[in-house]
Order: structure tokens, then sequence, then C-alpha cells
């Protein structure tokens, strides 16, 4: 990468000390085009880093890269990755993947494809998961363990994290952005580009709230036990049921819900 995932600027700190200036760690948030053999499918907000991975668990979530295998990912279609600023990123299947459909704008940090008709959608495609459900009482020590990984977290106090973790609660992979999407993708692309997919025996985390997004996306992956820090929405525990998905979530001082 070109570019740092932290810049510093100076702020004026206001408390019960007076008003000081001193630096202060900002998380870079810079747009994402993907494309899926050239063709432009979305772009996102992101934190610059693993965009490979991004990419790909991206598109693995979409459903489109079909049954095709990835044959490589490289920054920029044409021209340089330099000129493009790092902000353009191919995943080629050789033409072997469906034509995509193009998300229409661009998604946000915090974006979703919303509504009951996509749990229909997504039983088209994706089967009823058949993982044994994980301990509930482990599940809600999961997030103490992910927060001692959030290196950019500690830094900036601005970035959402993602996780993979085993029956013991140890924490196996971690990825950090801006958008809690990205880092699920993230975490997805790196494990489909390892041969690593479905998950054997591991768990998802996700900080913040599960939404239907989020659960989309371990469905997809193949997760059968998700935990969030904060509660799911309405949508996401309809998904999960479709799915057979354990979704556990707002854990509170040593409790969690299972719904």
């Amino acid at each position: 990468m070109a570019r740092g995932r932290t810049r510093n600027v100076f702020v004026r700190r206001i408390g019960p000390d007076g008003d000081r200036r001193r630096p202060d760690e900002l998380i870079v948030e810079e747009p994402l085009s993907i494309q899926l053999d050239s063709t432009l499918v979305a772009t996102t907000m992101r934190t610059p880093g693993n965009d490979y991975e991004l990419a790909v668990g991206f598109l693995h979530a979409e459903g489109m890269l079909g049954d095709a295998t990835v044959t490589g990912v490289r920054y920029c279609a044409d021209g340089s990755a330099v000129a493009s600023e790092f902000n353009v990123v191919t995943v080629e299947t050789g033409g072997l993947a469906p034509t995509p459909t193009p998300r229409l704008g661009s998604t946000s940090s915090s974006c979703g494809i919303c509504g009951s008709e996509a749990i229909a959608e997504l039983t088209t495609r994706l089967h009823p998961l058949s993982a044994a459900p994980f301990d509930p009482a482990m599940l809600a020590t999961v997030a103490d363990h992910v927060r001692e990984k959030q290196d950019l977290f500690g830094k900036t106090g601005a970035v959402h994290s993602a996780a993979t973790f085993d029956r013991s609660g140890t924490i196996i992979d971690v990825r950090e952005d801006i958008g809690r999407h990205n880092a699920v993708d993230k975490i997805v692309g790196r494990m489909l580009l390892d041969g690593e997919l479905p998950p054997t025996d591991l768990g998802l985390y996700v900080s913040g709230r599960a939404s239907f997004e989020m659960v989309q996306k371990a469905w997809a992956a193949g997760f059968g036990t998700m935990v969030a820090v904060s509660a799911p929405s309405a949508l996401a525990v309809e998904t999960a049921q479709a799915a057979k998905l354990q979704l556990a979530g707002f854990i509170r001082d040593g409790e969690i819900n299972v719904y």
C-alpha cells in the first residue's frame, strides 16, 4: 500500500485541565472501486489495507463469483496502481464468473441491502447451515479477547472489527475497517484466498450491531455462529433463523442474548 491507514492532525483538547493543543491520530477513509473481470461492480468507502481480501470477500458475499475460482487479484485494471492511488482492485476469474450486475451508486461504510424479500433471494443460492452451536458463556467473552487485538481502534477509536474464533474462544484472525461490512469482507476474503471456506468449526465476531448484511455475509461464508457486541435487527434474526445460524449479541457485563 502506498498510503497509511492513519493520519496525524493537531486538535484542541478541552477538558477540566484547560484548553491545549496536541497531535491526534485519525483513521483514513478512501473509496475502493471493485471490479470483477474488469467490470466495475461497486465502490465502497474503506480503510486502506487488505484491499484484495475486501474485494474478494465482497464478491463472494454477493454471490457474484458463482462457482468460479479466483485466478488473480490486482490493483487497477488499466494503467498503474499509483495512478489510481491504489483505490481500484480487479478480481479475475478468467471470465468464468457470471456477468456481474453492478450495484448502483456508491456504498457507504455503514450501508446494507435490506428488505424481507432479500431472505427469499438468499435461500435460492444458500443452503441452511448444520454446524453445532457454540457455548453461549464462551461467546460472552469473545469481545474482550478481540479488543486486545484491535490495534487501529486503540490508536484512533474510529474503526470496527471482525474476527474468527474457535470453540475455546481463541481468536484466530482479526481485521479492522471503518466499515463493519468491510471488516467482515476482509476476513472472508482472506479465508477464500487461502482455501479455508467454508470455515471448519469457527465462529464469526462483529463489532457493533448485527444487521441483515452481517448475517448475510456470515451465511454466505458458511459460519454457523455469529456474535455481535450490540443487538441485532429483526430482519437479521429472521435471516439467521432461515440460515439455521446461531446468532448472539448485546453483550453487557458478562451476559449475552442468544436469538
